[in-house]
């Protein structure tokens, strides 16, 4: 398994390009499913979860064809043309969705075009159960028959789904996803309400209004979707990854550097501004993104507590830690979102960190300087958090098991070594 070795100590200055979120790429890919015309999707990053959904995609039927490069700025993603025109299978088998688990996504599309899917139960990291009932539940109430056979999700629709009003008992990102994907070929009008309001799901929405869906409250709580005969070819281009963004904004305050980030967008990320400007980071818009600015701050403690956009993103909780670590003062975390998702707290504390975790909340009491250490990663956003703490550190960090990281940041060691970090991969073997 590759590792990536950190010297640490450095503040980062230059220019970091933003890619397209992977998150929203993730959901914008299954929508290809709804229509036999082609999708072209540009500004699609180039991750292994992108890679694993294409996977899946391509054994369901779909011809992907790679169109290019496409970007903004010094900010380039790719271009992908999936046609869904002939599928061949509506079965979506464990081996491949057990790798990652927005592969359940591909469940809602399947059964409004085709009126059947077998998926698999999803696998993926390991920060907690994420049930898939809320999604059952509501396609149920438009009028599939679904039962559970064999760790797959069996799903019948007998025509086309019908309109409902949906309410989900508690914000769900794939959940809404997977509805509104269903609704635009349903029966009527279907009403999803308590709708996760993420930049991902407005991105789909409007991906598929581009598609001739017929989509009203884009970017509120309640969806309206009234349902349409067939769905359209469209060209659509993926929206900044706010992630991203904010985990190299981190990079720059946790290293009392000066980054411009080219193609971020500030309407994305204001929770995290709004904690890392609390924090003593100057933030600017500037004509290609944000500059984060650290080197004359000193960077002082603030409690945070993860909630559904427009709060402070679950997926920065573990990179806002490693700043807090460096901070003035005590912070506290509390993480309301996903359980197990402190895992990245005793490898920080192998680094000198200062963190007493008690049930959803952690204290963090900042030390002047981070030490250099050998860890482990644990998730995706667990694995980036301790590159950050490498890079403040004094000494050498190696992080280890790092395959997590190819699923969500491309060359990550290139942005930041282009920013004067002293970061290189130190390859190993190929991990499953």
């Amino acid at each position: 398994m590759d590792r990536i070795r950190i010297h640490g100590g450095v503040p980062l200055k230059g220019i970091i390009p933003i890619g397209g979120a992977k998150n929203a790429a993730l959901a914008l890919m299954p929508a290809c499913l709804l229509t036999e015309d082609t999708l072209t999707l540009a500004n699609l990053p180039h991750l292994a979860d992108i890679a694993t959904m294409a996977n899946l995609l391509t054994q369901h039927g779909v011809a992907l064809t790679l169109n290019g490069e496409s970007g903004n700025g010094d900010a380039c993603g790719r271009t992908l043309d999936l046609s869904a025109a002939n599928i061949t299978s509506t079965t979506a088998p464990y081996d491949l969705v057990r790798k990652m688990r927005a592969s359940v996504l591909v469940l809602g599309p399947l059964l409004a075009r085709f009126g059947q899917a077998r998926v698999s139960l999803p696998g993926g990291c390991a920060i907690g159960t994420r049930p898939v009932d809320l999604h059952l539940k509501a396609l149920e109430q438009m009028g599939a028959r679904i039962v559970l056979d064999g760790g797959y999700i069996v799903a019948e629709a007998g025509g086309r789904l019908k309109g409902a009003h949906i309410i989900f008992p508690q914000v769900t990102v794939g959940g809404t996803e997977n509805l509104l994907m269903a609704a635009t070929l349903g029966d009527g009008e279907t009403v999803i309400a308590n709708a996760a309001r993420e930049p991902e799901v407005a991105d789909l929405a409007y991906c598929l209004v581009a598609m001739g869906a017929k989509i009203e409250g884009i970017g509120t709580g309640t969806l309206r979707i009234q349902g349409v005969e067939r769905l359209h070819a469209a060209r659509y281009s993926v929206v900044p990854d706010r992630i991203e963004t904010g985990t190299y904004a981190v990079a720059a305050a946790i290293t009392r550097g000066d980054v411009e980030l080219v193609g971020a967008r500030f309407d994305l990320m204001e929770s995290v501004t709004k904690v890392l400007t609390d924090c003593g980071a100057e933030i600017q818009e500037t004509p290609r993104g944000l500059r984060v600015k650290a080197d004359a701050a000193e960077i002082t403690g603030t409690d945070i507590m993860t909630e559904p956009y427009p709060g402070f993103p679950t997926d920065m909780q573990a990179q806002l830690m490693a700043l807090l670590a460096t901070a003035k003062g005590a912070s506290m975390i509390t993480e309301t979102i996903f359980e197990n998702r402190f895992m990245h707290v005793p490898e920080l504390m192998r680094m000198g960190a200062r963190i007493n975790v008690h049930g959803a909340s952690a204290i963090v009491r900042g030390v002047p300087r981070l030490s250099g250490a050998q860890v482990m990663a644990t998730d995706l956003r667990a694995s980036v958090s301790l590159i950050l703490a490498g890079l403040a550190a004094e000494g050498e960090t190696v992080v280890n098991r790092v395959y997590h990281l190819d699923r969500g940041y491309e060359r990550v060691e290139e942005k930041l070594a282009a920013c004067g970090a002293r970061i290189e991969r130190i390859k190993g073997e190929a991990a499953e």
